[in-house]
């Protein structure tokens, strides 16, 4: 699984670890990335099957095998204590981490994430996988601006999003890997576990998300022992890319408080 390990290297630094959501590639954290190094010793990595990482998902492929992927890396590199961020499907990777290894987590922030589906994301999903399935990697790539962006960023970045359209086809990741990546985070559902949770949790949400609503970050506020929201006007899914200034500001906030 390809790393890269970025920052502070005294021995005092805290080790801040960052998990990508679906497309899993350690490049979506560009916009962060000048500012947490200049504070934390920072481990960004491309999940299996994604970006420099690439593997062959087995059939029934969950989001508790990404957390104990993961969880063998940390242990490679003798990190036995950090803090945690994670966007949409690496905030799963992050709740999975809490109740396999709770000692390790001084920390999470979770990024427009959920404990349990949700009819509206399923419909989301569903189209994706059609996208995929009937009409080619091609057709997939172009509409995931649509789930991920404002309607104006998008207007406005359009020289952008065609690089990284054209970045993430010529990385596509194998169709059926893909699928068994979508399929894990459909299946993930820890409700019945939410209370066994005490890290502390900020949790950051969209209003204007439309792949995943802001109302299941709000309840994970509410049934996890140590969680807060966060609620962010705009941004759409990925505002961490879309507004970083404001995001980086709330994020960076909550770290430096518990330093």
């Amino acid at each position: 699984m390809h790393y890269e390990l970025l920052g502070r290297t005294d021995a005092g630094a805290p080790t801040l670890v960052l998990s990508s959501g679906l497309g899993g590639s350690a490049r979506f954290w560009t916009p962060q990335l000048p500012l947490l190094t200049e504070r934390f010793r920072v481990l960004v990595y491309d999940q299996l099957s994604t970006g420099r990482s690439p593997a062959s998902l087995p059939d029934g492929y969950r989001i508790a095998d990404m957390a104990g992927e993961l969880l063998a890396l940390l242990d490679r590199l003798q990190i036995h204590a950090c803090h945690f961020v994670g966007h949409a499907l690496g905030g799963l990777v992050g709740l999975k981490l809490a109740l396999q290894r709770p000692a390790l987590l001084q920390s999470q922030v979770l990024i427009n994430a959920w404990s349990s589906p949700n009819p509206h994301s399923a419909r989301c999903f569903a189209v994706r996988k059609a996208l995929l399935n009937d009409s080619g990697p091609a057709a997939y790539v172009q509409a995931q601006a649509l789930f991920l962006y404002p309607a104006d960023w998008i207007a406005e970045h359009s020289a952008q999003l065609a690089e990284d359209d054209a970045h993430a086809l010529a990385h596509f990741p194998q169709p059926a890997d893909l699928l068994r990546r979508i399929a894990a985070l459909q299946a993930f559902d820890i409700e019945a576990r939410l209370h066994e949770i005490t890290t502390p949790t900020l949790l950051i949400a969209n209003r204007d998300d439309m792949l995943v609503p802001w109302q299941r970050s709000q309840h994970l506020a509410e049934r996890l022992s140590h969680g807060q929201l966060v609620l962010l006007e705009y941004g759409g899914h990925a505002s961490s890319v879309s507004d970083p200034h404001v995001f980086n500001r709330v994020l960076l906030d909550y770290l430096t408080a518990l330093a």
